[in-house]
């Protein structure tokens, strides 16, 4: 049987529909987000010497490119020959810190002794990996030396617990790239404590120059087995 087309029915010609581009969406750029450990800024060095030990951070607070203060305190005394920083989120940082003080008080008061550098990592790997579904943003860095041996130690972290104990330094913070470069560059083993505070500040006030968000000031912890000293660093304020 033979169909005739109906005369009232379209020709319609398909070729034309196969070629026609079909209108696309309009392209949009996403805004760059940094990550929420950039928010407030900041920077830390801890290196061995011969000895001795030290740790050493910017004093900027931030929000962003937005400068708060240049006093703010990054480094913690946990003992007499332990401090432990704590870069990142600075509402967090604030919060692990007094959580950290609440189980060394109860750590000292059942052992009766002061915490060994190692042990006191070992609290706050924990006090981290606890809360790895919604983790802290804090990277501590711990340096200290051992109570009995008065052996350097340091070691940093990640924001779940994740141990790094090294043999020469380790930095935090959001410059590592020129912090390690300047650190890979200026250290020495078996420096003295003169000797080791000119080269963390060296490598930590050239390294946050190339920084928008860390800087403004330093302090550096000079860690020894009969005294602890203190230095704060100017730097450029701009």
């Amino acid at each position: 049987m033979i169909v005739v087309p109906s005369e009232s029915a379209p020709n319609r010609d398909h070729s034309l529909a196969r070629n026609t581009p079909t209108p696309s969406a309009p392209s949009r750029i996403l805004p760059y987000t940094p990550s929420i450990l950039a928010y407030n800024g900041g920077a830390v060095i801890a290196m061995k010497g011969k000895n001795c030990v030290a740790i050493a951070a910017d004093r900027r607070f931030g929000i962003q490119a937005q400068t708060i203060t240049c006093d703010f305190q990054k480094i913690y005394e946990m003992g007499p020959h332990l401090y432990v920083s704590l870069p990142g989120l600075a509402t967090d940082t604030q919060t692990v810190m007094e959580r950290l003080r609440f189980r060394l008080n109860l750590y000292e008061l059942k052992e009766n002794r002061k915490i060994h550098p190692k042990t006191f990592t070992a609290m706050i790997s924990n006090l981290l990996y606890e809360r790895r579904f919604g983790p802290y943003f804090v990277e501590p860095i711990v340096a200290g030396l051992d109570p009995v041996t008065f052996e350097p130690f340091i070691c940093n972290m990640d924001l779940i617990g994740s141990r790094n104990i090294a043999e020469d330094f380790v930095v935090g913070g959001t410059c590592t790239e020129q912090l390690y470069g300047m650190c890979e560059s200026l250290y020495e083993p078996n420096l003295g404590p003169e000797e080791l505070f000119e080269t963390v500040s060296q490598a930590l006030v050239n390294a946050f120059d190339r920084d928008a968000i860390s800087g403004w000031g330093a302090v550096v912890y000079i860690i020894e087995k009969d005294k602890v000293t203190k230095r704060t660093v100017k730097t450029r304020m701009d």
